[in-house]
This record gives structure tokens, sequence and C-alpha cells, in this order.
């Protein structure tokens, strides 16, 4: 962030998207008008120029969950499969050659591990939910985990567990987690704290440099009020009212995986009153120069409800690499009472 050559502002032309996910409660929208017309500027005044800066209701691509027969809000788990009975064993023969000599026994062939997938998920501190996995039968797997429109890839270990700690987006909050084979598992718990924080969600998919940016009450970059990936800090700044923290979801070793980062902050024990402003950036590079790039938001104040957009970037061409695009007007900005 320090050696930003330069900064390029933008906000685009809006266009709400409807609710998304499996549990989404609602959606809002912001007049389109109310963004049209802002120019892309760098910190020297520059114009360079951006094409089609939008937001859509296209999805992003993820991977199937599974479904049932009913509708999405329930997942059909994959039976067990029976072991069969082993075929009894024919008695040992003597052999003819000597008396002494005896035919060696069948070794004994290992049963496969059973192929139950369980998930439990149980709230912790700062309206966070600790959220396991056990599959044993699916070790090294890609996984997705779904709640509440937030959906981002994780692998399971060699025993096939997971074992992550994810923010609540509602209080009653549901996450399927689904492998590609269709098969997955639920789990719900209930999130009491939860009304006591704002949060913000960024998501995408592949190495895209997409960036989830918040300003504390006036703060400049690289400062102590700046929370992004680079300085996310950790639940302990929430829980004690201090300020906000960054959590960074999803495997990046994925292959084109869906990654996302939630700003959480809280509100109900915050110490200071101010504003926080909320940015979404990305850098011009090599990996995303000259193609069109796609992200999706979600904010929910005090677990209400929550709002979702879906946005469309053309990145500038490789000329202008070493720029970073931000978007300012994209997501509502937080207002904060010190308690």
């Amino acid at each position: 962030m320090i050696y930003r050559k330069e900064i390029i502002t933008t906000a685009g032309t809006l266009a709400c998207a409807i609710g998304i996910g499996f549990f989404m409660q609602s959606s809002q929208s912001t007049p389109p008008e109310a963004y049209e017309g802002v120019p892309l500027i760098n910190a020297d005044a520059a114009v360079l120029d951006v094409q089609e800066i939008f937001l859509t209701s296209a999805e992003i691509p993820e991977p199937a969950a599974p479904t049932s027969d009913d509708d999405s809000d329930n997942i059909v788990l994959a039976a067990a499969q029976d072991i069969p009975a082993a075929e009894p064993q024919a008695a040992l023969q003597i052999a003819a050659v000597t008396p002494d000599v005896m035919q060696p026994a069948p070794q004994a062939v290992p049963l496969e591990p059973t192929c139950d997938i369980t998930s439990n998920a149980r709230p912790v501190a700062a309206a966070m939910v600790n959220l396991t996995l056990s599959a044993p039968c699916l070790p090294n797997e890609r996984v997705t985990v779904h709640h509440a429109g937030l959906i981002f890839n994780q692998t399971t270990d060699l025993e096939g567990a997971l074992d992550i700690t994810v923010p609540a987006l509602t209080q009653d909050a549901i996450f399927i987690v689904a492998f590609t084979n269709g098969e997955g598992a639920v789990a719900q718990t209930t999130v009491e704290e939860l009304a006591d924080f704002d949060r913000v969600a960024l998501q995408w998919k592949g190495n895209t440099g997409f960036e989830l940016h918040a300003l504390e009450f006036g703060a400049d970059y690289d400062t102590e009020g700046h929370v992004w990936a680079g300085a996310s800090r950790d639940m302990s700044y929430a829980v004690t009212g201090k300020g906000g923290y960054l959590s960074q979801l999803g495997d990046r070793n994925v292959p084109d995986g869906l990654l996302a980062e939630v700003y959480t902050f809280p509100t109900g024990a915050a110490q200071t009153s101010g504003a926080i402003d909320l940015s979404v950036e990305t850098v011009v590079a090599t990996n995303n120069c000259g193609l069109e790039i796609e992200a999706r938001t979600l904010q929910a104040n005090s677990g209400k409800d929550i709002t979702s957009r879906d946005l469309t970037l053309s990145v500038p061409d490789c000329d202008a690499a070493g720029n970073f695009l931000v978007l300012n007007n994209l997501l509502e900005d937080l207002k904060v009472a010190s308690r």
C-alpha cells in the first residue's frame, strides 16, 4: 500500500441484485442514478479511462450444491454405503506334500472407512461460529461452504476433516457444506451476540486481486485505523470494543476457488463515535488486466436484513498495471455511536 503509484476512484453504475444464496432474508436496492457519472481519476488528477464498471445480477460460478426434490433449503446427504457381509472362510486344507505343511490362511482385507459425513456448528466470541466437518471417505477434497449468501471453498485435511471459524451473518445461522460429488452435511446454531455487530462481506472467484478496506473514524491508508488484508487485526479488537477486524475465508490453493473477506465492527460496544468508510479495491496487474472480473458484496447490520450487490468490472489494459481501482460508493459506510 505504501508504494502505490496511483489510486483510481470510481463508483460506476449500480444495479442491485435480488437476494442470493440458500438463506438470504431480503435484498435492498439503491437507485442506479445515484452512482452515474463519477469519473475514474488518479491521485494526480489524470483521467484514466476505465470502461464498463457496473453492477449486475450475474451469478459468480460456483460448485453445484446438493439438491433435493423439495427446495434449496434442504440438502440430500448420500447414505453410507453398506459394507457387504464377509463370505465365510473355507476351512484350512492340509497340504498333501508333507503332514507338517499347511496352506497359509487368507490375508484379512481391511475395511473401508465409513462414509458418514457429519458437520457441527457452535457460536464463539465476537458472533463467530466454529464450523467442523468430518468426512473420512473424502480426504484432501474441495468443499464449498454456504451461509446466508456467503460462499467460499475450503479443502479437507488428510483425514477428511475441516475445522474453521466463520463470521455469522444471521442469528439463526445455517451452514451447508457440500462436496463436488453431491454429498455434504448441514449444521445449525443460534448466535445471540450478532445483534451487537455490523458485518460487510466481499466475495469473488479466483486470483482477481479484490480487496475489502475499512477506514475507521477518519483514518488514512496505512495508519492504525486502516483495516484490510495487510492489517486484518483479530477478534479481540471487536470483543473489547476497540475496533473492527477482517476475516479471510477460503483456500487460496484451490484452483479458481471462491474466496471471501468479511469486515466486522462491534457497534454494540464501540468506544468511539463517527463514520467508517468502506471501499472495494483491486490492483491492475498481469493476472487481471484487460479482463472482466466479478465480485459480490453482502452487508448486514446487527444481524438484520442482508443487502447484496453483484459487481462486474472491466479492468484497464496492462499498460495501466500498478494502478488501484477504488470503488468508494459500492458499500454503505457505517455510522457508529459510542456506548
